[in-house]
């Protein structure tokens, strides 16, 4: 299995799509993505991340402090990895509708998919819109490699006809909630978040730094599969460059440009996400998380842990 495949899984997405978008020239809309607009749906995600999927005609895009504009067209994923505030129109110097003004008031009562309708009559704009939710312990490292905002070419090929059948599935399955809805929108949640982490992987400059630079690279990305295959397996920086096929030195050096850090930080960082997954999950004694996750002592654990996420396992647990 490889490190993308290996992080998804353990990522336990969840996702819905939830709006059907409307937008006719001129038009300005200033949206935010945030836990509260799909707390009720998602009560146990601590991280959720927003898209728009744009099915006909085109517009700009960019975070509402400032920044980049990007342009996004039919046929393209405006994918947001984390929280905050956007702008989308054809012109995003007019005063913006704010998105909260009328999404409350979209649909009737209990019908999750929201038909939205705005703008000034000319060329028509039309997207599919949804969530995925996640554990933000456990989705660190693809957090921290992706900028606030992707626009990402899905195309016109067998990979695009795929995409819009999956958003017609989970818009399907987000107004009915038939039996088994939860788990038919995870997964479409986790085909649709693939198809785009493997286009934003393609986009990539071969000099391009981060995890999904280090899941590309040949040495680095087996190291890293080797490392989430076996989290538990005592791992040193010799054993894991023989099995990468490259010198110790080399391997060191080579996965500390891409990713950022050592191997055995690496190593360390993710074991302890699997703790805190653990710790949420289930009711197995710290010490015995603390064994599973390389630790000789229960005290050493809980000062790793706290380190990492600020508070020892104990309350982690009782938090969430």
């Amino acid at each position: 299995m490889d490190a993308l495949s290996d992080v998804l899984k353990s990522v336990r997405l969840a996702g819905a799509c939830y709006l059907n978008a409307e937008f006719t020239a001129p038009w300005c809309i200033r949206g935010e993505l945030s836990i509260p607009s799909v707390r009720a749906r998602l009560a146990a995600a601590d991280h959720v991340a927003f898209f728009h999927y744009v099915t006909e005609g085109a517009c700009k895009v960019r975070l509402a402090e400032g920044g980049d504009v990007l342009e996004a067209r039919a046929g393209d994923l405006v994918f947001f990895p984390q929280e905050g505030r956007h702008l989308m129109g054809t012109d995003l110097q007019l005063a913006p509708m704010e998105a909260d003004a009328f999404s409350a008031s979209a649909n009737p009562p209990g019908v999750d998919v929201f038909q939205l309708r705005y703008g000034g009559g000319g060329k028509v704009t039309r997207f599919t819109c949804g969530y995925l939710a996640c554990e933000r312990s456990t989705f660190r490292p693809l957090f921290e490699a992706l900028p606030r905002l992707l626009c990402i070419p899905v195309g016109n090929g067998p990979a695009s006809a795929l995409l819009r059948e999956l958003l017609r599935a989970g818009v399907r399955e987000s107004s009915e909630l038939r039996p088994g809805a939860d788990s038919m929108l995870a997964k479409v949640a986790e085909l649709l978040f693939v198809e785009a982490m493997r286009r934003y992987m393609e986009t990539l400059p071969p000099e391009g730094r981060g995890w999904l630079a280090g899941v590309r690279d040949p040495h680095v990305g087996r190291a890293l599969s080797l490392l989430h295959a076996e989290p538990g397996r005592a791992w040193s920086v010799d054993v894991l460059a023989r099995e990468a096929a490259l010198s110790r030195s080399a391997l060191a050096e080579r996965f500390t440009n891409l990713v950022g850090e050592s191997p055995i930080q690496y190593l360390t960082r993710w074991r302890l996400a699997l703790a805190a997954r653990s710790l949420r999950a289930g009711s197995d004694a710290i010490a015995r998380i603390a064994e599973r996750s390389g630790y000789e002592s229960e005290a050493a654990f809980n000062r790793a842990f706290k380190r990492e996420f600020g508070v020892p396992p104990a309350a982690w647990r009782r938090s969430n």
